[in-house]
């Protein structure tokens, strides 16, 4: 819960006082601007007399949201991450602010512990309290099953950008706004960025362009790349770059990997009553950049090259390349499809692959099936059940004790909206324009039925995301990677390992490249072990790096 105190939280004089060494005091008149919106790597501004105003582009035009009087300052986490700052500042009073520009507040951050408490706390307060709600300058409009829709909401709610979407089949608000903006139906999806941009049918990567998500200059370097940002990558960001290593850390789409999908998860230390997947991710997201690392995403490793005798160049799929003595390789798996002719029609217009608050906003007393036996499942159903009519989880297995922890099982089965349907495949999918139905069969009689149940969530197996390494570095024959002890020698010499010493527990065949959690082969399955792995890599990394000397660039 967000409290007043956090979001309107006030320095004190002697506090001021400290602060002012970071950064410039300037007198102002009112009227002035202080912040424009829109503005890249946005100051942080800490008002001192006077007061400040705080203006946001509305789906009810631009209004004043809030003041900053003495003591206070502007700005949510746009001002720790330099994404694009979606309100405009300016005097509302003649008075003075302390101005700390952004590059200045990461140093304040990284290094003052009293200061970086604060302003972490009340930054990550206002971002879930423009969450909470319902408060936010970012508005999608498109129809409910629209793909490209899908696509762009869940990459902001993945980010954990506060925004609001209208369906212009269900009310004036979307035509209302597209008659402001000069939109038309044929322009559809639009992404409005308070007054500042109008995206028309922007792709998830223009988006987030558009949002400063990824700044990420070509030929960058840093001592450590981690590609994926799942649990494990998030890990290794944040126990690196805390002990001293420049970071960069991508993500295909968003941090929090497969584990960002779970609606909740309750045997994750620490967390006695459960915290969701997108919750904690965005918490070690946070933690990560208080540290200096920088997080980009959507971003896709395309390939790995030697770069010289101690350095590696990672080549992304847009064409920029980067440079690294380490790589950390924590690109995870994904689920897999049903074998099922023409699957692909229906994703994200009917079939899904994780269950958050997105989803079940579109399936609400509705009819939903899920398949898969494993926790996530589990979680998905419960979840899907608070808000659905009816749940079907359906698996191959016998028995759902086979995968599942026991108290999930347990809920599944104590759930009066939940059916549970054993040694069943999905068989068939039907539907025009969006997923209709669905057929399946039973695996010990092959008795087929039919239901007209329109949202599918799918949590199979998961494939390793491996087919952007080099294809000398050994893996399994499933695509897991291996690491440590279960490289032989024989493929250590046909990888062209060249050091005196054999790999590090989490090492690949090919020196300074890691691998951790879920592409790894013999890992556990777990976000509490990815965690782990995550951690633990940084030591063997140190002791790595220790052997060669220059550092890149």
């Amino acid at each position: 819960m967000v409290s007043r105190d956090d979001v309107n939280y006030s320095f004190t004089d002697a506090e001021l006082d400290e602060l002012r060494a970071f950064g410039v005091v300037e007198s102002h008149k009112a009227g002035d601007l202080i912040v424009e919106e829109g503005a890249m790597a946005p100051d942080c501004i800490i008002t001192l007399t006077g007061h400040t105003d705080i203006f946001a582009s509305t789906d009810d035009g631009r209004k004043r949201v809030g003041w900053m009087e003495h003591g206070q300052f502007a700005g949510d986490l746009s001002v720790l991450t330099g994404q694009r700052h979606l309100s405009r500042v300016e005097m509302g009073a003649d008075g003075e602010i302390i101005r700390i520009v952004h590059a200045d507040f990461q140093r304040l951050i990284a290094g003052n512990s009293h200061f970086s408490d604060i302003f972490i706390r009340v930054l990550s307060a206002r971002r879930e309290f423009s969450n909470t709600r319902g408060f936010a300058v970012t508005i999608v409009i498109g129809a409910a099953m629209d793909r490209s829709v899908y696509a762009l909401r869940d990459l902001l709610m993945k980010h954990g950008v506060a925004h609001r979407w209208f369906d212009p089949a269900d009310g004036p608000v979307a035509g209302h706004l597209m008659a402001e903006r000069g939109l038309t139906e044929d322009q559809l999806p639009a992404v409005i960025l308070g007054a500042a941009d109008v995206l028309i049918r922007p792709t998830p990567e223009q988006l987030a362009a558009g949002l400063g998500l990824d700044l990420l200059p070509d030929g960058a370097t840093a001592d450590v790349l981690v590609v994926g940002s799942g649990p494990g990558g998030l890990a290794a960001a944040v126990y690196a770059a805390s002990e001293g290593l420049t970071v960069i850390a991508l993500d295909a789409l968003a941090p929090g990997g497969q584990a960002g999908t779970s609606s909740k998860i309750e045997n994750y230390l620490g967390f006695p009553t459960g915290i969701s997947g997108n919750e904690l991710a965005r918490r070690a997201t946070v933690q990560a950049q208080k540290f200096g690392a920088r997080l980009v995403a959507p971003v896709r490793a395309a390939s790995i090259g030697r770069d010289g005798e101690d350095a590696y160049c990672l080549h992304l799929a847009d064409g920029r390349k980067l440079r690294s003595r380490a790589i950390v390789v924590a690109s995870g798996a994904q689920y897999q499809r049903l074998p099922i002719e023409g699957i692909e029609a229906y994703e994200g217009r009917g079939i899904y692959y994780g269950a958050t608050p997105m989803e079940a906003q579109l399936c609400g007393n509705a009819e939903v099936t899920v398949v898969g036996s494993g926790n996530s499942a589990g979680q998905g159903a419960i979840y899907l059940a608070s808000v659905a009519k009816k749940v079907y989880v359906i698996f191959r297995r016998a028995s759902l004790r086979e995968t599942m922890s026991e108290y999930l099982v347990k809920r599944l089965e104590e759930h009066p909206n939940i059916e549970i349907i054993p040694s069943t495949d999905v068989v068939g999918l039907r539907g025009e324009d969006r997923l209709a139905g669905l057929t399946y069969r039973c695996r010990e009689t092959g008795a087929e039925n039919q239901c007209d149940c329109g949202f599918l969530f799918l949590f199979l197996g998961a494939n390793p995301n491996t087919n952007w390494l080099p294809k000398e570095m050994v893996c399994d024959d499933r695509g897991f990677v291996k690491t440590g002890a279960d490289i032989a020698p024989l493929e250590l010499v046909r990888a062209g390992w060249s050091l005196d010493r054999m790999p590090s527990r989490y090492e690949t065949s090919w020196p300074r490249i890691y691998a951790i959690g879920d592409v790894r082969k013999g890992s556990v399955k777990r976000v509490a072990s990815s965690v782990g792995e995550g951690s633990v890599v940084v030591s063997d990394i140190h002791q790595a790096l220790a052997e060669i000397t220059p550092p890149v660039g």
